[in-house]
């Protein structure tokens, strides 16, 4: 049962992942997307916050409060991956400048692709990564269904505008879906974590993230809050497709030496017999 509920579980990543990204696409044009991102401070800011200070807090959450080895590779995931596909909705609701949001969103995203698999292995030296299988998974699962979308948008506007519901709906079903099975799956080890200094960890990433992107968002208070959620809203569809990478680099070597361990304590047993 365990194995078909990862499988689901695996299957909800991909779905959320790629009709987030092509949703987001059906609903951008080029246009939108390259406006407001002709101011260059605004744009260098916003890359100084979210490639290297934000980071760097979570670099000194993780001196301050202890926390497991998932954990912290955890929340390096989440500090290293930036561009959420909500943004916009946020900045929406908190009636900030919903153009640079979306501006913003994009190229935080196509700078995650090739920043996160640089940057990782460095901040994560235990841990053995090909940055070229990160930067595929990446480019394969977000970017192509982005073009694909702005693609469908600039040359079947209206075809986009009535299947966009539709893939919003999936991307927000399928993720849904994918918080249950890991609830199921790992409903032992959120348990554990309720008490320990993960969710504390957690908050003062998500305030510290935000107050960096406020305090550097400028005069106007539109532009405050726009970087300051963009800053704070780290990209969970970057860090599944690297999480489950990662997942799958380290884990099957390690089962697989694990499988050697238990052969040779086995052959040893029966001859010890």
């Amino acid at each position: 049962m365990a194995v078909v509920l990862e499988s689901l579980a695996r299957l909800s990543v991909l779905v959320f992942v790629v009709s987030s990204m092509f949703g987001m696409g059906l609903a951008l044009t080029v246009a939108q997307i390259l406006e407001p991102l002709r101011n260059r401070r605004r744009v260098a800011v916003a890359l100084l916050a979210n490639s290297a200070l934000v980071p760097l807090l979570a670099y000194v959450i993780l001196l301050v409060v202890p926390l497991s080895e998932a954990q912290s590779v955890g929340l390096i995931l989440l500090a290293t991956a930036a561009g959420a596909p909500f943004l916009p909705k946020l900045v929406e609701a908190a009636k900030g400048n919903l153009a640079f949001g979306v501006g913003l969103m994009v190229l935080l995203m196509v700078v995650t692709v090739a920043y996160v698999p640089v940057v990782l292995p460095a901040l994560l030296p235990g841990v053995r990564v090909d940055p070229l299988d990160i930067a595929s998974s990446l480019v394969v699962l977000m970017l192509t269904p982005l073009a694909i979308g702005l693609v469908v948008k600039a040359r079947y506007e209206e075809t986009a505008d009535s299947i966009q519901p539709a893939v919003n709906q999936a991307a927000s079903t399928a993720l849904v879906l994918l918080v249950v099975l890991m609830l199921v799956l790992n409903y032992q080890t959120v348990l554990d974590v309720i008490g320990t200094g993960a969710i504390a960890a957690l908050l003062a990433f998500v305030v510290g993230s935000f107050a960096l992107g406020w305090v550097l968002g400028g005069s106007a208070a539109e532009d405050r809050s726009a970087m300051g959620l963009g800053t704070a809203q780290r990209n969970v569809s970057a860090a599944l497709v690297v999480g489950a990478t990662l997942m799958l680099v380290v884990l099957l070597p390690l089962g697989g030496e694990l499988g050697k361990r238990t052969g040779s304590r086995g052959d040893a047993s029966e001859a010890g017999e």
